[in-house]
């Protein structure tokens, strides 16, 4: 009766606590299904959703199906063909595009782990569709994953043929008429020679024409389709290394030294003499290493050339028991002792494959029986032991292994267990210059032992050199230090007053992962499209050897290109049409001569130019100019005209029409293939031009 009395006297604090407990129930599941008001989509594309789960469900399965593919390239091949999907899709649905079983088995017979499969050819060689269906019944019954596997992935075969159906119907609704075929002959017949005076753009220094930034965006609001980008941001950032001081590397020579020689310690109650490194026995050197190495043990033989580089010949050198160091290598501080040496560590060996149908990986195209392969083996084995200098010419001309074919049959270094088990026996079990046919899985190998090379068995103990505490501290503390600056003063000077480098970005794109000169950054990508970051932003970024401090320069979400990267492609443009104009005032006169001596120019000739190349002798390709020279009737003189690389103007002399041919249609066959080829590789990006795609990946 106690506990029901207090409970009442508390009724108002328990109702507010349950209260509060059933609202951070509900805030929660709000933020995991997307919060209030924001999208559960991950974007867009013509109005059709693509949802966050379903997009990062196939993300996951990417780089589960590509071990090493970061999550930014996932997600960036994801949404590549999530967009294709839709927009494809749209256009299947318009043509009323469907497929059926046929297409979709040629399809599985592209694979090459169907196409090249013994299982499913025919007698020539061929993919043969009446096998495959046998199969696909066969494991419907026998072998319900394998069934599940193909059923799983004939949507994808589906998607896959309506695409190639589609691309060729495309293909086909490009076509060239007897007008476009003439009209090639003749730009790559005619000829027309003409006069010129040229003053070209580099006779005024580019130093003495300035553009502005106002110039460039107007310029790229004339030309909006051509130069519109996706949101941007530009930012600048210096890097502090957390590295070991001189001090600290001091220090790790100092202990890796203290290892090498006996020392005394005091165990249980007396003095204890400790053998080092270099007089320990033999036996006792792994576990040493193991216990005091910051990278353990190896008992690999290895050979001279896998030694480390610069200390190849000093270590290999050693003799038994004999210890080399401390030197620097990749980081670490080492020493290394000699353990032991022995010949035939690693074998070059030159083979010659000859595959039978039915072997292991043998391609479609093998033909020879088992018998025949060994026959066929045993003659090279022949000419062989009869000339050896033609073994890399055979092996060119009869291997069926594409990995040394081409370089004599050779495989050099091999170690004990890189090859299958009888190449491997063989090849260490007798001596240079032994051949013989062996026989594995993979078909009949035609060998020769070529040189065997001694190996040796080192022990090296290792300390990677890193900052002690101190030292992490310190630059812990000049990075905070620099971030707070940064914030109240201009980042260049503060840069110059701590000597340090500022790296400048002009774009970053929202899907972008890595940044230029420090690689993989996707936090500070994230960071500078933040909608709670503006330009002037400064934050310090922890980084796997120091720290990064970056300010955001530049928001750009005007959907053109950021004014630093334009700058690169506008500029000189707009510099050449500002250099014209003062050119053009020089180049006074109504003919060559005139407009020669008032400009200093000489006046050239240009014999027999054609349309299709457009080369003007000695200035380079220049369409517009030999454009006018055709139009121009002989003897007639041009106005000025401003080309690729300067100021023309020029006197036609002869225009020399080619003979018509009695039919063009050599050239309309390729006028026709190129206009096909170039269209297909155009329809995903035309496609992506007239569509309204909300990409909303960095917010989330």
């Amino acid at each position: 009766m106690a506990v029901l009395s207090k409970i009442r006297e508390r009724s108002l604090i328990l109702i507010l606590v349950i209260g509060f407990c059933l609202f951070a129930f509900v805030i929660g599941d709000v933020i995991k299904s997307g919060g209030f008001g924001v999208t559960r989509n991950i974007g867009s594309v013509n109005g059709t959703d693509i949802p966050v789960q379903e997009f990062l469900e196939k993300v996951n399965n990417l780089e589960r199906r590509q071990p090493g593919i970061s999550p930014t390239q996932a997600s960036n091949a994801v949404w590549s063909e999530e967009v294709d999907r839709i927009l494809f899709g749209e256009r299947f649905e318009q043509a009323g595009l469907r497929v059926g079983k046929d297409h979709v088995i040629n399809i599985f017979a592209q694979a090459p782990q169907f196409a090249q499969n013994p299982q499913f050819l025919n007698a020539a060689g061929q993919f043969d569709k009446a096998k495959f269906n046998e199969f696909l019944v066969n494991i419907k019954t026998t072998d319900p994953q394998m069934w599940g596997l193909m059923e799983a992935n004939t949507p994808v075969a589906e998607t896959t043929a309506m695409r190639q159906i589609y691309t060729a119907m495309v293909k086909s609704g490009y076509v060239a008429t007897n007008n476009d075929a003439k009209a090639r002959y003749e730009a790559e017949n005619n000829k027309v020679t003409f006069d010129y005076v040229y003053v070209p753009f580099s006779s005024i220094n580019d130093d003495e024409i300035t553009v502005s930034d106002d110039e460039i965006i107007a310029y790229m609001k004339k030309n909006e389709k051509k130069y519109k980008s996706q949101p941007t941001r530009s930012i600048e950032y210096v890097k502090i290394e957390d590295k070991a001081s001189a001090e600290d590397e001091l220090e790790i020579r100092e202990r890796i030294n203290s290892l090498l020689n006996s020392r005394v310690e005091y165990r249980d109650g007396k003095n204890d003499t400790l053998p080092g490194f270099k007089d320990m026995k033999l036996e006792e050197v792994p576990d040493f290493v193991n216990a005091n190495s910051d990278i353990k043990y190896d008992s690999t033989y290895v050979v001279k050339k896998n030694l480390p580089k610069d200390h190849a010949d000093d270590i290999f050198d050693l003799a038994k028991g004999e210890v080399f160091g401390p030197y620097v290598e990749g980081g670490y501080y080492k020493v290394t002792r000699m353990l032991d040496k022995k010949d035939g560590g690693s074998v070059k060996a030159s083979h010659i494959l000859i595959a039978y149908k039915g072997a292991m990986r043998a391609a479609p195209t093998v033909e020879l029986t088992k018998e025949e392969a060994k026959a066929k083996a045993d003659d090279l084995l022949k000419q062989i032991n009869a000339d050896a200098s033609k073994f890399g010419v055979l092996a060119a001309q009869n291997s069926d292994d594409p990995g040394s074919k081409n370089n004599g049959g050779t495989y050099d270094n091999i170690t004990p267990g890189q090859m299958v088990p009888a190449f491997d026996e063989f090849i260490f079990n007798n001596p240079v210059g032994k051949t013989a046919v062996v026989e594995t899985d993979f078909g009949y190998h035609v060998i020769k032992v070529d040189a065997k090379y001694e190996a040796v068995r080192v022990a090296t103990i290792a300390l990677e050199i890193l900052p002690s505490d101190k030292t992490g501290d310190q630059t812990y503390a000049k990075a905070s230090q620099f971030e707070l600056d940064a914030t109240e003063k201009p980042f260049e000077e503060v840069a110059k007053a701590a000597n340090l480098n500022v790296v400048n970005v002009a774009k970053l794109l929202p899907s972008d992962e890595s940044i230029q000169g420090l690689g993989s950054q996707r936090g500070i990508v994230l960071w500078a499209f933040s909608k709670d970051s503006e330009a002037g932003a400064v934050k310090r970024f922890d980084v796997s050897d120091g720290y990064v401090i970056a300010r955001l320069k530049d928001v750009n979400e005007s959907g053109l290109m950021p004014v630093e990267e334009a700058r690169l492609v506008i500029a000189p443009i707009i510099r050449n049409e500002k250099k014209a104009e003062q050119i053009k005032g020089k180049m006074t006169g109504d003919t060559l001569e005139a407009v020669s001596q008032a400009s200093g120019s000489k006046v050239s000739t240009a014999e027999n130019v054609t349309m299709g190349s457009a080369m003007v002798p000695t200035v380079g390709v220049e369409p517009k100019i030999v454009g006018s020279a055709f139009a121009l009737e002989a003897g007639k003189t041009s106005g000025l005209i401003v080309g690729k690389s300067g100021v023309f103007k020029i006197a036609t002399k002869t225009v020399e029409k080619a003979a018509e041919l009695p039919n063009y249609n050599s050239y309309l066959a390729r006028v026709e293939k190129q206009e096909k080829t170039a269209a297909a590789s155009r329809i995903s990006t035309a496609l992506k031009e007239n569509a309204d795609i909300e990409d909303n990946r960095v917010k989330m």
